[in-house]
């Protein structure tokens, strides 16, 4: 068929389908005869999917990158970006969610007696920018794609040595351990392990008779544990933009992820969490996590720190952010939730939250 009745049959406009042609993203034959294009049943089938994955917003780079692994045969490759499109799209909701909030916030500010004060509109389209900032300033600095394939060898043989004091993984297996006795899962509930990795802790509450669901920002990470739990469904996302609906989880957990967010992020991630949390008084939270008691703890150990010259001791310091145990609580308990705690060593704990 030609490019009209092409576009007649796709509902598009012939300028659409020029259009992907220049792009590279499709390439119907042409006839030797005048030298028009003939569209086949696979030119129209990819113009198809070209059109639907244009429909959720999808870059035509991305399209690009979609096509060719659907043209290897590879669906997990594609679908690995129609859940980064997704992830992007939740990231764009939660982010006009807050915006409507803080607007509804302005309009009461406006309906109060009185002469309206207009530098309170000001601090709170300040406190949303920054939000917003924070929410979009997350990358991923440690490169866990690169480390996915030692990443379990790494976490095994992490056991203290006189020569190598710190590990960030000291006491991982009694950590996750701690995190499941508490968590103890009904079979059937549903839960969310966000920086799941390889699968290490969501593993063990699959043997429990949890029904789970990973993310990670990490494809390869996210290979490795579809490949050791093929049961467990897992997702591209992160912490500030969990690409699931309100609601949907019995229990969320985490284990040695959420100091990578800086402190203002580490508040979004409780709401988002609480948000996928279903409203229930069996809801529960679980974070395993190195982190500092106070601040006064922090401050003496980052003083011994800068005289012990461990090289990884110090580079932890300085990239990660290990948040303060008694202000995650502090947060959690305004969030609604009573806590309670269990250290493992001087840096590594585990905090249950639970509806009040």
């Amino acid at each position: 068929m030609n490019i009209k009745e092409a576009a007649s049959r796709l509902g598009i406009s012939a300028r659409a389908i020029r259009f992907y042609e220049e792009k590279g993203l499709i390439q119907p034959a042409k006839q030797v005869s005048n030298g028009y294009r003939t569209y086949t049943e696979n030119d129209i089938w990819r113009l198809q999917t070209i059109a639907a994955l244009r429909e959720i917003g999808m870059s035509l780079q991305d399209i690009a990158h979609a096509l060719a692994e659907i043209d290897q045969g590879n669906r997990q490759g594609l679908e690995e970006y129609l859940e980064l499109q997704q992830a992007v799209m939740y990231a764009q909701w939660v982010e006009l969610k807050r915006m409507m909030h803080t607007t509804q916030r302005m309009i009461d500010l406006n309906r109060q007696n009185g002469a309206l004060d207009v530098s309170h509109l000001h601090d709170l389209a300040g406190s949303a920018r920054r939000l917003r900032e924070a929410r979009q300033n997350w990358h991923d600095r440690w490169n866990y794609d690169q480390q996915a394939a030692i990443h379990d060898q790494r976490v095994q043989t992490a056991s203290p040595q006189a020569d190598k004091p710190f590990n960030l993984y000291h006491n991982y297996d009694e950590a996750l351990a701690q995190t499941v006795q508490w968590i103890s899962p009904v079979p059937g509930e549903a839960g969310l392990d966000i920086g799941t990795g390889t699968g290490n802790l969501a593993g063990r509450l699959l043997h429990q008779g949890a029904v789970m669901t990973g993310i990670d920002q990490s494809r390869e990470m996210l290979r490795t544990c579809r490949q050791k739990y093929p049961q467990m469904q897992v997702k591209l996302g992160n912490f500030l933009a969990l690409p699931f609906a309100d609601q949907t989880f019995d229990f969320v957990v985490s284990s040695f992820a959420f100091h990578h967010l800086a402190p203002d992020q580490q508040q979004l991630a409780l709401e988002e969490i609480q948000r996928v949390l279903k409203v229930s008084g069996t809801s529960r939270i679980c974070l395993t996590d190195l982190m500092f008691a106070d601040s006064a703890h922090r401050d003496a150990y980052k003083k011994l720190a800068s005289t012990a010259g461990d090289a990884e001791q110090q580079r932890a310091l300085r990239e990660r952010h290990f948040p303060l145990l008694d202000d995650v609580c502090y947060r959690l308990n305004h969030l609604g939730y009573e806590t309670k705690h269990i250290r493992h060593n001087e840096l590594l704990h585990t905090i249950l939250a639970v509806p009040l």
